[in-house]
C-alpha cells in the first residue's frame, strides 16, 4: 500500500493550524505538507504557496506526489465582507486550482470544508435539514455554496473523490480564530483569563450551531476515513456539535469564574448571525459514516479553561 503524502493548504489558519498537528501524529510530519502565504516554523515540510496560483498549485502536487489535499486556504465570513472582490477570487479560485492539480495529477481524495454561512433568510432558520434552501447573506457564504457544487461537478464528471462538510462555528484552545461571525466564543476564553469584561459583538440571545475543535477535527477525519460507497452526499454534510447564545455560554463559564462580566454590543456581525440557523439536522452524516459529536456545552468550558493557559491566544482583528 503507498503511503499517504498530504497537502495541507492555509495551514496556518484556526482549523489547518491543528489539522497539521493532527496528521502528523497520524502518518508522520515528512508525509505532512504545511502551505500557506506565510512561512510555518512548525512544519518540517513548508511550501509558500498562494492557492490563485495555478502553476504553483500545480508544481508543489507534482513535487511532493501529493494523493490527499486538505483545501483549508480561505477568507472567512466576517473579514471577507471588507473585500468581497477579493473574498471571491481567491476562495473561488483557490479550490479551482485545488480541483485542476488534483484532476491532473491523480490526487486521490479531496477534502472542502464548507460552512453554516451557505444558509439564509430562506432556510430553515429553526432546524437547518440537509436539504434546505441556500441563500447565503455574505460573499463567504455565497462562495462555499459555489464551491458544494464544483465540487459535486468534478465528482460526477472526472470521478474525483471530494469530501465536503458544513463546519458550525469552531471553538478550540489551540489557536486563535480568523475572523468569522462566530469568534466570540473563542475570544471571550482569553478575556475572562486576563480578568477583562468582554463586549460581545453579537446579541445575547443569538443561538448558532458551533463545534468543539477535537469534534470537527474528528469529523474531517470520519469522513476522509468513511468507505467510498458509504459518501451519498457530494456537495457537503450538514455536522452538528452545540447550539447556545452567547448568554448561555457567559452563565457556563460563570461556573468556573463568577465574577466574569460581559456586555454586548452588536456590530455588522449580528445581522450576518441572524441569516444563520439556530441548529443543524446532521442526520445523514450520522446515518452514512457514524457521525455523533463528544463535546457539549459544561465539557467544552472545562475544556477551554483546562487547556487555555497553556497557550495565550490573540485578540481577533478585523
Amino acid at each position: 500500500m503507498t503511503q499517504n503524502k498530504i497537502l495541507i493548504t492555509g495551514a496556518h489558519g484556526q482549523v489547518g493550524s491543528v489539522l497539521y498537528s493532527e496528521l502528523s501524529k497520524k502518518y508522520g510530519k515528512d508525509n505532512i505538507v504545511a502551505s500557506d502565504i506565510k512561512e510555518m516554523p512548525s512544519a518540517d515540510v513548508f511550501e509558500l504557496l498562494d492557492v490563485t496560483d495555478i502553476e504553483a498549485m500545480n508544481a508543489v502536487v507534482k513535487k511532493h506526489s501529493i494523493t490527499e489535499i486538505y483545501h483549508l486556504a480561505a477568507i472567512l465570513s466576517a473579514k471577507g465582507e471588507q473585500d468581497p472582490l477579493w473574498t471571491w477570487e481567491l476562495n473561488l479560485q483557490g479550490l479551482f486550482n485545488v480541483l485542476e492539480a488534483s484532476r491532473n495529477n491523480q490526487v486521490e481524495k479531496i477534502f472542502f470544508p464548507s460552512s453554516i454561512a451557505v444558509f439564509g433568510h430562506k432556510s430553515k432558520l429553526i432546524v437547518a435539514p440537509q436539504a434546505s434552501i441556500t441563500d447565503p447573506t455574505t460573499v463567504y457564504g455565497m462562495s462555499k455554496v459555489a464551491g458544494e457544487y464544483w465540487c459535486q461537478y468534478y465528482h460526477n464528471k472526472y470521478g474525483l473523490d471530494i469530501r465536503s462538510i458544513r463546519y458550525p462555528g469552531v471553538i478550540g484552545y489551540q489557536s486563535m480564530a480568523g475572523g468569522g461571525t462566530t469568534d466570540y466564543a473563542v475570544e471571550i476564553f482569553q478575556y475572562v483569563l486576563d480578568k477583562k469584561e468582554y463586549s460581545c459583538f453579537l446579541e445575547k440571545d443569538t443561538r448558532l450551531p458551533m463545534i468543539f475543535m477535537e469534534d470537527a477535527i474528528r469529523a474531517t477525519f470520519e469522513i476522509m476515513e468513511a468507505p467510498i460507497e458509504n459518501i451519498n452526499i457530494r456537495t457537503s454534510y450538514n455536522i452538528s456539535g452545540i447550539n447556545f447564545t452567547p448568554e448561555e455560554l457567559v452563565q457556563e463559564i460563570q461556573v468556573h469564574h463568577p465574577d466574569f462580566k460581559c456586555t454586548y454590543l452588536p456590530d455588522f456581525r449580528q445581522q450576518i448571525a441572524e441569516s444563520w440557523p439556530q441548529k443543524i439536522d446532521d442526520t445523514e452524516a450520522m446515518v452514512d459514516w457514524g457521525w455523533k459529536p463528544s463535546y457539549d456545552l459544561p465539557k467544552m468550558v472545562s475544556s477551554m479553561f483546562e487547556n487555555l493557559p497553556k497557550k495565550k491566544l490573540a485578540p481577533i482583528q478585523l
